[in-house]
This record gives C-alpha cells, structure tokens and sequence, in this order.
C-alpha cells in the first residue's frame, strides 16, 4: 500500500502506507522519543495532531492494554522511518499494524523522517494530510490548506470524559516501576479532565489518593460540593486560550482547595492567574528535555508534549514564584503561587515509560493537602 504526506506549504513525502487505509490530517508535530511508542498514540494530548516519530524503528515490541494512556490511539495519524508489521517481546498482545488498523489510524512509512523534521523545525508544525486513496498531490496541498488551524481551536471539551467518574487502580500494574497502590486512601482529590493520561491517574492512587475524575466544563462550584483535599488539572490537546470555562473555575478554586496542574493545566493556570499563552515554533515532544529548578539548580530530565507555553513576563512576579525553566529554549516550566496552595508544571511528571526525575511532584502535591487539611 503506498502512502502519501502533503504538507500546507507544498511539501510531498511518499512513501509506504500500513495501519488503516483511506486518509487522515492535522497538525503535523515530531516526537524525539526512543520508546514508549503506544503511550503516544494513546495520549489525548495529539488529538488533531499527526506525529513524526524521530526513533527510525517503530512496532518491534507490539502494543499491550497495560501501556495504554487511553481506551483507544488519538492520533490522527503516524509517520516513521521503518514500521514493523511484527512484535517481538512477552507482554506483546497485538502487533501495531493490526492495533492501528483497528482504530483507522493511516501510518506513513519508509520515508526519509529526518527530512520532515528538518523542515519542520525550520519551518515550523504546519498542517498535513496522508493519504493511501488519493495520489493527486494537488488535491492533497489543498485539502492541508483548508484545514482548520490549531489556535482558537478547544480540543479539550471534544476528549474529555462526559460524566464523572471514580478512578480504579490498575491491579498490576507491570509497567515503569509502578508500585502497588496504597491500602488506604485517605485523600479525595477530583482531577479535571482536559484530555488525561491513566498513568497521570495511577500516580495519584499511589499518593494514597481517591480520584474523582470529572469532564472539562465542571463549575468550580460541582467540584467544591465533592468536597475535594485537591484538585489536578490535566494535560490535554489544542490552544489554552479559548478555554475561557477553565480558567474561570480555576479562579474560583484558588485559594478555597490545593491545585496541581501539568502540561495544558499548567498554562490554564498561568491564564487564570493574568497570564498569556504562545504558540512555540515547533514544540515540545520527548522524553529528553532539559528542565532547571531555579530554587535548587538541580536540573531534570522530563518528558514533555505542548506546542503551547505560558509568557514569564506576563506573570506578577509579586504573586507567583517562577519555578522551573527549559534549559533549550528558556520557555517557563512551572510555578507556584506564593500564598496560596497552588502550583503547576509544563512537563509529564509521570512520564510512562520515562524519565522518572519528576515524580517527586506528586509528592509535593501530596505534602500541600496534607497541610492544607491539618489547618
């Protein structure tokens, strides 16, 4: 089956087609990581995105439900240098054609990846089209052209769940170290749902935390009647800036419950808190980035996915303290307010399949109800 990429700028990739036939577009992002492929294409966080994976060999270890960061792939799309249509490993249960076949998502294959990420690092994410049914390149330009773009764009309502929920605890969990969960949960924490990873959820029963997950669009108001010890705002895809619902419940929370948030919840906070949000050039997707803790120096190794990021200079330096920075590109990384129990990074500390540097984060949120609660 051949394949076919066209990017908005008239950019043509061609190569081998494998997963579903037919065709799928987005924004077209690069992820940097050597493993932990599935839990990529199960992160919320890419829907409307197609991912150039820059590790040349993908699919050698098969999928599992074990590694899943949701019931079913997000993203629209996959790009990479040589695709196995064979899995050899013990927890395999499924090779990654047949799993993405399954799900309709087109894979794009046997293309030169590091051109793509080239150009799109020079060019920046743009948006694209792969296409096993149409060979009209034309047509293809065209249909990338048309396509809506990412800002202004609220993904994060479309991936939520729609009904709250009570998190379960995977009973084995095989992956990344993973402990068993505590016996006891003597913490009630409702985590927002933006677009979240399991793992996100796993990590917090290992604080000894009772997870109530509830939809996007809950009023700080349904949440404060939950009676919550915390409350965590997730990762998720798309702009932060149309989420007008979430920052304004988030205001309402400050103050009244301790708040942690990641990824797309970090920069919800730092717009409920006056701050702007930009689009970055190209992004941040890997496990491999560098990030300073400014109040230590220590520096750590995180697994990141936005293409958005919170301006440091729109911060009142007054009233929150910058906490973290990328040691790439300087962009912020996380905050914490100074009088109130809140605080928020950019990066994945629960980083499933790893780096493991952050998760000391989660114990920090652990210590800021425990303290909040003994007042």
């Amino acid at each position: 089956m051949q394949a076919i990429l066209a990017l908005e700028d008239g950019r043509i990739f061609r190569g081998d087609g494998y997963g579903a036939k037919g065709e799928c577009s987005g924004e077209v992002v690069f992820n940097t990581s050597l493993t932990g492929y599935q839990e990529i294409f199960t992160d919320p966080s890419y829907a409307g995105q197609i991912v150039v994976l820059t590790n040349p060999q993908i699919g050698n270890y098969g999928t599992n439900q074990a590694d899943a960061e949701a019931s079913r792939p997000y993203i629209e799309g996959l790009i990479v240098r040589e695709f196995s249509v064979v899995s050899s490993n013990w927890r395999s249960e499924q090779v990654a054609d047949e799993y993405l076949e399954r799900y309709g998502v087109p894979v794009l294959s046997e293309i030169d990846t590091r051109a793509l990420v080239r150009h799109l690092r020079n060019n920046g994410v743009m948006r694209g089209v792969i296409s096993t049914i149409e060979t009209d390149t034309d047509v293809l330009v065209a249909k990338a052209r048309a396509l809506r773009k990412m800002d202004g764009t609220d993904l994060a309502s479309v991936v939520s769940t729609k009904h709250p929920y009570e998190w379960k605890q995977r009973e084995n969990p095989l992956q990344h170290g993973i402990a068993p969960a505590q016996p006891e949960c003597d913490l009630h924490v409702v985590a927002y749902d933006y677009g979240i990873k399991q793992n996100i959820l796993q990590m917090l029963g290992q604080q000894g935390c009772r997870v109530t997950v509830v939809p996007a669009r809950t009023t700080a108001e349904d949440v404060l009647a939950l009676k919550p010890d915390g409350v965590f705002l997730s990762n998720g895809p798309g702009d932060p800036e149309p989420l007008t619902y979430a920052t304004h419940a988030i205001r309402s929370l400050a103050g009244k419950t301790p708040i942690f948030g990641i990824c797309l919840g970090h920069q919800l906070v730092g717009a409920a808190l006056g701050g702007k949000t930009f689009k970055l050039k190209f992004g941040h997707h890997g496990g491999n980035h560098p990030v300073k803790q400014l109040s230590t120096g220590r520096v750590e190794i995180t697994s990141q996915n936005h293409n958005y990021a919170v301006d440091p200079d729109s911060i009142n330096a007054n009233e929150v303290d910058l906490t973290h920075i990328n040691l790439n590109d300087q962009t912020l990384e996380g905050l914490r307010h100074r009088t109130m129990p809140l605080l928020s990074v950019q990066y994945h500390p629960e980083a499933s399949p790893g780096p493991h540097d952050s998760h000391y984060l989660f114990n920090d949120f652990r210590k800021m109800m425990d303290e909040w609660k003994g007042k």
